[in-house]
């Protein structure tokens, strides 16, 4: 397969991660397998590494806008962490390259499309309300009373929830990440949600992604490859994003989604 269709394949991710916020694993993986004919180990590990070097640079830019409520990731890593570490030590054990861990991630990230495609929708509906609410509350609260939860362990649980799909199958720190925020911290403000969201995916990524280099299942040249695309699709994407209709978009990306999604586990 020619280099530049893989530099392509990651310039149109990053385009679309710029212009809706969608997780770029939800995308890229899918790519990887359907369009590209990887095995689903080398896809997963590879696009782990990808979403973490990937939305770095936007956690930078929120971290010096003051958007990314610190403890808010600190909770959700608390879970997602210790949680991808115990995926990890299972892949190891069983072998990412056997035919039942092999079945096991195509089924998972299945499940995870389809979760990501549900989370869409939701934030598609909710999504006024929510806005319409948040700003309500960020005039009613502190912002350490905003980044309270509605209780302690529930982002720590769902967190360890996220984190495990993460690893299996590089797909959850995006829309899945977005709606167990909305629906964990209600009084949070959309603009620190985003942030949080993407700033969260660094660690998370970037510890299952090097968990899974350790395994053999990173491509690295493809993973340069990809980055090569993506970095200016995210910038291209990013500054068009207040011309398109992103409701019509996510809604159209969440089909395509629950497609790849029942595809996935009906193999």
């Amino acid at each position: 397969m020619p280099d530049f269709a893989f530099i392509l394949a990651g310039f149109l991710v990053g385009f679309i991660v710029g212009l809706t916020g969608v997780g770029g694993g939800s995308l890229m993986t899918p790519v990887l397998i359907f369009f590209f004919g990887f095995k689903p180990h080398l896809a997963i590990g590879t696009d782990l590494l990808f979403a973490a070097f990937t939305k770095l640079g936007g956690t930078v830019s929120m971290a010096r806008q003051r958007l990314v409520p610190w403890k808010v990731l600190a909770l959700l890593c608390a879970g997602s962490i210790p949680a991808a570490l115990g995926s990890l030590w299972m892949l190891r054990r069983l072998g990412p390259t056997s035919e039942h861990v092999q079945h096991l991630m195509t089924s998972t990230l299945g499940f995870a499309l389809l979760l990501t495609a549900a989370a869409m929708l939701y934030k598609v509906l909710a999504f006024s309300a929510q806005r319409q609410a948040a700003e309500q509350a960020a005039r009613q609260n502190s912002g350490a009373a905003a980044a309270q939860p509605r209780h302690w362990s529930l982002p720590i649980l769902l967190g360890a929830v996220i984190g495990t799909l993460v690893t299996f199958t590089s797909v959850g720190a995006g829309a899945i990440g977005v709606t167990v925020l909305l629906l964990v911290f209600p009084h949070l403000p959309l603009p620190r949600i985003v942030a949080a969201d993407i700033a969260y995916a660094v660690p998370l990524t970037l510890v299952a992604g090097l968990g899974h280099a350790s395994l053999g299942s990173v491509d690295w040249a493809l993973l340069a490859q990809l980055l090569a695309g993506s970095l200016p699709g995210i910038w291209l994407g990013s500054r068009l994003v207040s011309r398109t209709p992103e409701r019509l978009i996510r809604s159209g990306l969440s089909l395509l989604l629950a497609y790849a999604g029942a595809k996935l586990v009906l193999i």
